[in-house]
């Protein structure tokens, strides 16, 4: 269903039966890790009009991968991690 990179990949279906009697299968929910519990890889200090899929691919090598990075920090808004500048992100290292 899910790319292996996806953060959903892991996560097991479910089904649904409608009224109609029509299955829809659905990704159960996400629960977020606490940051501070994942492993660390390194911490970035976010540069003047740095982008979250730039560090990304600086530390991780795949743009893609910033939920990790958003995870990691306990940030519901990725975007939240870029401004202001100059703070302190953790990478995690990226694990299954």
């Amino acid at each position: 269903m899910f790319d292996y990179t996806s953060r959903y990949y892991t996560l097991p279906t479910a089904t649904v039966e409608t009224s109609t009697g029509r299955e829809i299968v659905y990704v159960a929910r996400r629960f977020l890790p606490h940051g501070d519990e994942m492993p660390l890889l390194v911490e970035v200090v976010v540069a003047q009009h740095e982008r979250l899929d730039l560090v990304t691919h600086r530390t991780l090598g795949d743009p893609l991968q910033f939920w990790r990075i958003a995870d990691a920090n306990d940030a519901m808004n990725p975007f939240d991690l870029v401004e202001p500048d100059g703070q302190r992100l953790r990478v995690p290292v990226p694990q299954p």
